[in-house]
């Protein structure tokens, strides 16, 4: 027996697979809606022509920055000439990559070697962006990525 297809299977067949990628594509465009972090700069023209003084400026402070979530222990180690240093901290958030929700200001201090503070971390992909000022106020601007260790 043969059974014959019908024109009402394949409009079934149509919508069925149009409406599948129709659907995914709304779930993933309204995930990216939702998780966006927002706009780093309000008018990236203006934010542009101070960019090469500022980055020149922020050379020159010869700083080693690296960051590390140990349970939730964040440590954020600062070397100038080997040496840990202990820079004035104007902004610091340490959260996800991928979106705000978790976002955190941690209160940092510093033990002669690094500065620490508590956060609530976890696994996974961490960043602390922070923006630092030197003893001569020279200005500091960077996103870290956080290695973290079990």
């Amino acid at each position: 027996m043969t059974t014959e297809i019908k024109g009402w299977h394949v409009l079934t067949g149509f919508i069925l697979a149009f409406g599948l990628v129709v659907a995914v594509n709304l779930t993933l465009a309204y995930q990216a809606v939702r998780t966006f972090p927002g706009l780093e700069v309000k008018n990236s023209y203006v934010a542009s022509q101070t960019f090469d003084a500022d980055r020149a400026e922020q050379l020159a402070l010869e700083w080693d920055v690296s960051a590390t979530l140990v349970g939730n222990e964040l440590r954020l180690i600062i070397l100038k000439d080997g040496r840990a240093i202990s820079p004035k901290i104007d902004e610091a958030t340490f959260g996800r990559a991928t979106h705000v929700g978790q976002d955190q200001t941690p209160d940092f201090a510093f033990d002669g070697k690094a500065l620490h503070a508590t956060v609530a971390g976890g696994e996974g992909n961490w960043n602390l962006r922070i923006k630092a000022r030197s003893d001569g106020g020279s200005h500091f601007q960077q996103r870290i990525i956080v290695e973290t260790k079990p």
